[in-house]
């Protein structure tokens, strides 16, 4: 599934704007960008590292993925959120990236680990009804598992900056 959100709030637990999994290959709230983490200071194309913390945040409504200690509203594990104004939000926007390897690779399955609670993004099969009918849950998992992978599907790649290119095929000592 595609990791979306759009202006629409949980009726439980926190209240802020929900995140789900839709199948839909073209939809337009699927749109994430990578950015470093609250208070970081990150340019542009530069590759992310396989440990780094980023932010992810929402296109459509500029709020940041978000978690926090709410049960989540249909399998009880913990409540994902999108969170923020204008991208601004708070350190519990933060993830991890979990990756093997030295940077996040473009085709490279990854996983999102909190840094604050350390659970793992997950999506299992648990569907909401109305008014989000057929979409999945999205929360929080304690434990790695094959519904926390996550790949990068389309969008905008910036290209690696000079320093990196350099270095990664630098063959001298």
């Amino acid at each position: 599934v595609r990791l979306h959100s759009h202006d629409v709030r949980y009726g439980s637990g926190s209240g802020q704007q929900s995140v789900t999994g839709v199948s839909a290959a073209d939809d337009g709230n699927s749109y994430w960008r990578v950015r470093g983490r609250t208070a970081a200071v990150c340019q542009r194309g530069t590759p992310v590292r396989c440990g780094q913390a980023i932010r992810l945040t929402h296109l459509g409504t500029g709020r940041n993925l978000h978690s926090h200690r709410f049960a989540s509203p249909l399998s009880g594990n913990q409540e994902v959120s999108a969170f923020g104004e204008a991208g601004e939000g708070d350190y519990l926007d933060d993830w991890t990236v979990v990756c093997s390897g030295t940077y996040w690779v473009r085709d490279d399955e990854v996983r999102f680990q909190h840094t604050s609670t350390d659970v793992f993004l997950s999506v299992t099969g648990e569907q909401y009804g109305r008014p989000i009918h057929g979409q999945k849950e999205v929360h929080g998992m304690a434990t790695s598992s094959q519904n926390n992978y996550w790949k990068v599907m389309e969008g905008i790649f910036m290209q690696p900056s000079e320093p990196f290119k350099a270095e990664r095929y630098h063959a001298e000592l």
